[in-house]
């Protein structure tokens, strides 16, 4: 299943800019498990996004755990909506570019 977070600072940019070498290493983390696709800020840079591919038995509990081990979230400095996403138009490409690593 793919899935989209949204990310929405909760504090000043100054105070994002403290945390985002963590956050990054986290997500650097995550894509080598092949559960990030792609991630970068909104501009203007009020947050973020991140593309995911989670497992369809455990999406929900996935999702939740992505969120709560982000140096983001741990620190107060940023609130995710996590949205389920059933691609219909360009799924095929999505599963090519993104099958999953043997």
């Amino acid at each position: 299943m793919y899935a989209i977070a949204i990310i929405r600072y909760r504090r000043p940019l100054d105070e994002v800019l403290k945390v985002v070498d963590e956050h990054r290493a986290y997500l650097k983390r995550l894509i080598d498990q092949g559960l990030v696709l792609a991630s970068g800020p909104l501009d203007p840079r009020y947050g973020g996004a991140i593309l995911l591919r989670v497992p369809d038995d455990a999406a929900g509990a996935t999702l939740d755990q992505i969120r709560d081990g982000d140096p983001f979230t741990q620190k107060g400095i940023a609130q995710y909506e996590l949205l389920p996403w059933a691609p219909v138009f360009g799924k095929e490409e999505l599963d090519r570019v993104f099958a999953p690593k043997a």
